[in-house]
């Protein structure tokens, strides 16, 4: 998992455990350490790597299925 923070690029821990239930394409390609483009592009080649659900004319991931492509638990919130 990339672990940067402060310029704008990767997520924290802390950070990753705060997350709403799902959220945009352009946040969970930051954490996977991925540009925004390089997001929309996997998306729109369907090679995104975790399930992205369109809802109407926006796309959304499950957080809970980014956390599982990054290792991490519900339960490591005590590490955050």
């Amino acid at each position: 998992m990339t672990e940067l923070n402060e310029d704008g690029r990767g997520l924290t821990r802390a950070e990753l455990f705060a997350l709403p239930v799902t959220v945009d394409v352009a946040t969970a390609a930051r954490a996977l350490g991925l540009g925004r483009s390089t997001g929309y592009e996997l998306v729109r080649r369907g090679k995104f790597p975790c399930r992205v659900l369109q809802v109407g004319s926006s796309y959304r991931v499950p957080t809970a299925e980014l956390m599982r492509i990054l290792g991490l638990a519900p339960e490591d919130t005590s590490a955050a």
